[in-house]
């Protein structure tokens, strides 16, 4: 018997990266998945690679986390297309650099927005939804190894992953008692196409030669090595699963073993 067998999921920010990885190991537990992401043309393509049963697996809907209407319309499409929403992985997020003296508004505003906002209040419809089904669910948040600890120049990112964990904390103690278990990843470093543009952020920042960064911070993993998508997976689907039915408010490190709580 898969792990997810009969469930359906909502994955936001999951055309690429760890969204799309997840995607993939749901639905080979026997998920059907939403590829939610406000780009829909590469939610489709993430759809159509995935595929699973028949190519009935995952299919893609377009969302917008900053956009209350968007997250509503995203909701009822899953439950329009699969009768019901028993896992939410809220995965889209944003990133930013800059000394503490240069943070701007704009980028304050747009992270939080979509880092947290977009975090809780996806987190509360796909919640009452979830009690409006009466048979429970699951929600997983996005954390970081960043929202343990604060970073010289990432100020704003590491305050709204802190928030994310926070909020899996409060969110997690409140909705239990509908059977709707709450709780975070919080990966390290994991590579991907958005490490071009992080490097380019930090070698801007740090005055150093564009790769110097990412081999730096490669190093000062104990695991030797970046994390790929499919290192956070099988957490994903432990935390989907009804193995996880008693962890509640949890934040659990996979970070090759950068941070220890």
């Amino acid at each position: 018997m898969k792990r997810l067998a009969g469930k359906s999921a909502l994955i936001t920010g999951a055309a690429r990266g760890i969204g799309k990885g997840f995607a993939r190991a749901f639905v080979a537990e026997g998920a059907t998945v939403a590829i939610g992401d406000i780009n829909i043309d590469a939610a489709r393509r993430a759809a159509e690679e995935i595929g699973g049963q028949n190519g009935a697996g995952a299919y893609a809907v377009e969302l917008d986390v900053t956009r209350q209407d968007s997250i509503d319309a995203a909701i009822a499409a899953v439950v329009g297309r699969a009768g019901k929403l028993d896992i939410l992985v809220n995965n889209a997020a944003l990133f930013d650099a800059a000394e503490t003296v240069d943070i701007t508004r704009e980028s304050y505003e747009r992270l939080f927005a979509v880092n947290v906002a977009g975090t809780l209040f996806t987190m509360q419809a796909a919640a009452r939804q979830m009690i409006a089904q009466g048979h429970g669910g699951k929600i997983i948040n996005m954390a970081s190894q960043a929202g343990r600890r604060g970073e010289p120049l990432v100020l704003v990112y590491c305050a709204t992953k802190a928030a994310v964990i926070s909020m899996t904390q409060s969110a997690g103690l409140n909705l239990i008692r509908h059977g709707i278990n709450v709780n975070a990843i919080a990966p390290g470093v994991v590579d991907g196409e958005h490490w071009e543009h992080v490097d380019a952020m930090f070698a801007r920042l740090e005055g150093k030669p564009i790769g110097q960064k990412r081999r730096e911070v490669e190093a000062g993993v104990p695991a030797g090595r970046y994390a790929r998508p499919e290192d956070l997976a099988p957490m994903a689907v432990f935390l989907a699963s009804d193995e996880a039915n008693y962890i509640v408010s949890q934040c659990y490190n996979v970070d090759g073993g950068q941070w220890m709580s």
